[in-house]
């Protein structure tokens, strides 16, 4: 089992110990140290960490395995481990708001969107320099398996309108539910927003939450910001509200739908976002009519004053909730009318999440039973159209070659939903009675083995698809 250091400056932090592949012996073990710095491994006596997962200005993430679970559950740990050479004041800042994000997650670990908190505790342990003890907070919270919308962004570029929607919709319940709790995210952005396996968008990294109710005197906020998506009042250090996180949350959509950085979308001469030039090509008129009511919503969770855009997220899910926007993200309109917020918004029914944003809706998706049943009839029709072939191509190279585009177009078919179900039993029955009425198909074999062959290749087929399906699945599970 590999074990990773969390020692900050540790020079070879990946530990292996063959003893831990015992699994009995991973949960009853006392301790490991690391074999490079001597620090312990197994953290709070239960948490295995087993590799960097990243590193931030405040701490370091690992992707752990608690140890008193009978699945050694994964989890996030999370290490106060701040950056560069602070002042006291500036490490008892930090360290605090380290606790903070503690406190938040277990007040706000309750939404199914948030992520769980399971420990926070601290260990003292000797220094690498002799004669001193380094202490080390640590923080434990659920992990969530999937890729950050940064992550996303990178490996599929540009976001549909659709999809950048389905961000939204998810995201602003979270946020009505933060902001209903009296706090303030402060630090919305594209890799603290995390798009899991399963559909749902999970909000991340509570690190820099603001209590409202415990707000310093003067209302003033601490400068812990992600540059480019903080509004003027929070890199000014002035009072943060709940339409600071709906300006950042709004940076982060039309970074999305454009595929540029803040500092390409923002005008510094004019003080305003010029992003609609970033969007692409508008279809029509009517789309173009949506789409402008759309983007004159993003524009005002942009707008400079707080008391100038949304106040609420109920607000902007009420704005959004009229229509539903077109597919096609349109190039910007020739005048950028200012919306006019609504004076009783209603609040929005939370929607259910569509098909997750790495997948678009119009992909066939398919079930297990339809996955083996196309792979039995492919290997089935494989095995017919090869004694076939044989039966007139005198080279086996054309042979292959022309089976093997007969089987693409049968799997493209497939996958494009042309044939499926009773479809592929009645071709397989056609194909079998050309056979069985022209014997000079069947290359000098009586129909019983050419029908044994055809049903060997049809179950080989299914054995194969099986395992490549297995495989995948484990391997989805391990990376």
């Amino acid at each position: 089992m590999e074990i990773y250091c969390t020692r900050p400056g540790c020079p070879r932090p990946l530990n292996f110990f063959a003893d831990l592949d015992d699994n009995n012996l991973v949960k009853t073990v006392q301790q490991k140290y690391c074999t490079a710095c001597g620090m312990q491994l197994i953290l709070d006596g239960r948490y295995l960490p087993a590799k960097l997962l990243g590193r931030g200005g405040f701490g370091a993430a690992f992707l752990a395995r608690d140890r008193r679970t009978p699945g050694m559950r994964r989890c996030v740990v999370k290490q106060f481990q701040p950056a560069g050479d602070l002042t006291p004041p500036q490490l008892q800042t930090a360290q605090n708001l380290f606790a903070r994000e503690g406190e938040v997650l277990e007040e706000l670990g309750s939404h199914p969107q948030i992520p769980d908190l399971f420990a926070f505790f601290d260990i003292t342990v000797p220094s690498i320099q002799p004669g001193k003890q380094d202490k080390f907070f640590y923080l434990v919270q659920e992990f969530i398996d999937g890729h950050n919308l940064e992550e996303e962004l990178a490996r599929k570029g540009k976001f549909s309108l659709e999809e950048v929607l389905f961000v939204l919709r998810e995201i602003l319940p979270v946020l009505k539910f933060v902001h209903d709790s009296g706090s303030i995210h402060r630090d919305i952005k594209l890799s603290n927003i995390m798009h899991h396996r399963n559909g749902r968008l999970y909000l991340l990294d509570f690190g820099a939450v603001k209590q409202v109710t415990k707000a310093t005197s003067g209302g003033s906020s601490t400068g812990i910001y992600s540059m480019g998506f903080a509004p003027p009042e929070q890199m000014a250090g002035g009072q943060v509200y709940p339409s600071t996180d709906l300006y950042a949350l709004a940076v982060t959509c039309i970074i999305l739908l454009t595929g540029k950085q803040p500092t390409e979308l923002f005008d510094a001469y004019t003080n305003q976002w010029n992003w609609r030039p970033h969007v692409g090509a508008i279809a029509s008129a009517a789309v173009a009519s949506e789409w402008n009511r759309f983007a004159d919503i993003l524009d005002q969770m942009l707008l400079s004053a707080p008391n100038q855009r949304f106040q609420s997220a109920d607000e902007v899910l009420h704005a959004l909730t009229p229509s539903s926007p077109p597919s096609a993200p349109p190039a910007p309109p020739t005048q950028m009318p200012m919306p006019t917020r609504a004076a009783a918004p209603t609040p929005a029914p939370t929607p259910q999440p569509p098909a997750p944003i790495s997948q678009p809706a119009s992909r066939p998706r398919f079930s297990l039973l339809e996955v083996l049943g196309g792979a039995a009839f492919t290997g089935f029709e494989g095995g017919l159209l090869f004694i076939a072939l044989g039966s007139f191509l005198s080279s086996p190279g054309l042979s292959v070659g022309l089976l093997g585009m007969m089987i693409g177009g049968l799997l493209f078919a497939q996958y494009r939903r042309f044939i499926e179900k009773f479809d592929l039993l009645i071709i397989a029955g056609i194909t079998l009675a050309i056979m069985l009425f022209f014997p000079v198909l069947r290359n000098g074999f009586p129909l019983q083995i050419v029908v044994f062959v055809a049903m060997l290749a049809g179950a080989g087929a299914i054995a194969v698809t099986a395992l490549f399906r297995l495989i995948y699945k484990l391997l989805a599970n391990f990376l």
